[in-house]
């Protein structure tokens, strides 16, 4: 018997295995979108709009570990980590990074089914209220990109969107420029980079009331989401 239409995204760079999955799963009325890189995939993924995400551990451009590791920092979405890499050390490293399944190829297709099924029982149903991101006054909607600050709404651009969810969830906690870089970019941060000091010193007057602003700048290292930090003049 057919399913409810879900959509799945597929990062997978088999171009002809793709598409025998896209066949296959159409017939239980599953949608599934193929990106066939690490990057490309890891940008389609965050965009949303998907029950649930099938990728695999070797992949150009983004090892498939690393994907997992950048979208479990800002989103829940299912993830089975579909993959040739079948040793115990990667099989752990896939699900202590955040995967919910781990199935390895060659594999029954009636398996990775069954799969599906009971990962997308235990995450839900995808008609479920969108959780919230939020610490001290700055409340985020990850689903339609809304920002809130003392309840009022926050004009915020979509790369500024992008680095106060990262730093609201790491609310407290020092994010280093590389890890903002790696979230946002999937790359590290080049020594004479200055577009994420424009973007952060931007969002730090937005976010800033009587001449104190959240978003601290930790000399050499990177920058913290506070309470209160004073504004560096």
């Amino acid at each position: 018997m057919p399913d409810a239409a879900r959509a799945i995204l597929l990062i997978e760079d088999d171009v002809d295995l793709c598409s025998l999955m896209r066949d296959y799963f159409a017939r239980y009325e599953y949608r599934v979108e193929a990106v066939h890189d690490g990057r490309s995939g890891l940008a389609r993924a965050l965009e949303g709009g998907f029950d649930l995400i099938i990728l695999d551990g070797m992949l150009p451009a983004l090892d498939g570990f690393e994907v997992l590791r950048q979208l479990r920092k800002r989103s829940t979405t299912p993830v089975i980590m579909l993959t040739a890499r079948t040793s115990r050390p990667d099989r752990l490293t896939g699900l202590n990074s955040g995967a919910d399944d781990y199935l390895p190829k060659p594999f029954d297709p009636e398996e990775l089914l069954a799969r599906i099924r009971a990962v997308l029982r235990r995450s839900g149903t995808p008609s479920e209220a969108p959780q919230m991101v939020e610490a001290g006054e700055v409340r985020l909607n990850p689903q339609t990109r809304e920002a809130w600050y003392a309840l009022e709404p926050l004009d915020v651009t979509a790369i500024e969107f992008d680095i106060l969810d990262v730093l609201v969830r790491s609310a407290g906690r020092v994010v280093s420029r590389d890890e903002l870089t790696s979230a946002l970019y999937q790359r590290k941060a080049t020594p004479y980079e200055r577009a994420l000091d424009v973007h952060i010193s931007h969002l730090r007057k937005k976010l800033e009331r009587e001449n104190r602003s959240l978003i601290q700048t930790i000399r050499g290292v990177g920058y913290q989401f506070t309470s209160g930090a004073e504004v560096e003049r």
